[in-house]
């Protein structure tokens, strides 16, 4: 049976570095899907209900995320927990009406079940602009949005994606609060036509 051929590394070998892939700038005329996350390209942060939250912020940290899916049982998401839910009121009013401290609060007390995140259309966002996205953020008032993909044969529809206030910012180069957008939909296609 053929076999390969091992060798010893010389002094002086070096790790190759990843190099993340060269992607176009963002403007806000690119389409609304170059901001996406996109779930079967990187694998989703989770943490489950019962972590407690000083565990999950160090999960956010060590991701480099600031949202986490909260699943007991892969691929089932029971919701969401944003660093936000972590810092606050949130887990203060947590503490008081459970009647324990912030160490042994867990996410389930914090986080938002999935039927109260806001999502969009993966096929709608491939169709509006990054303009339309912000637009969407800032009329549901959050950070993150969701992107679901409709029902194939066989499953209900599935999260696809996510789009993160933080990464357009990133991608655009520049904070989003700044800009003067209109804050409909219907707004910006006028804008963007004119």
């Amino acid at each position: 049976m053929a076999r390969l051929t091992p060798f010893r590394f010389p002094p002086g070998t070096c790790i190759a570095q990843a190099q993340p892939p060269q992607r176009p700038s963002v403007t806000l005329h690119s389409p609304g899907i170059t901001v996406m996350t996109d779930l079967t390209e990187v694998r989703a942060a989770t943490t489950t209900p019962d972590e407690t939250l000083r565990a999950a912020r160090q999960t956010m940290i060590h991701q480099g995320v600031r949202l986490l899916f909260v699943v007991r049982e892969m691929p089932c998401v029971e919701g969401l927990v944003t660093a936000a839910d972590l810092e606050g009121e949130r887990p203060m009013l947590a503490a008081q009406r459970r009647g324990v401290t912030y160490d042994e609060l867990v996410v389930a007390d914090v986080m938002t079940p999935l039927s109260e995140f806001d999502a969009v259309d993966y096929d709608d966002l491939k169709r509006c602009s990054v303009a339309e996205v912000i637009a969407t953020l800032k009329a549901v008032g959050r950070r993150h949005l969701l992107v679901a993909e409709k029902a194939g044969p066989g499953h209900g529809p599935w999260i696809r994606g996510v789009i993160s206030h933080t990464q357009i910012e990133r991608q655009l180069g520049q904070p989003i609060d700044v800009l003067d957008l209109a804050s409909s939909f219907s707004e910006i296609r006028a804008s963007l036509a004119a």
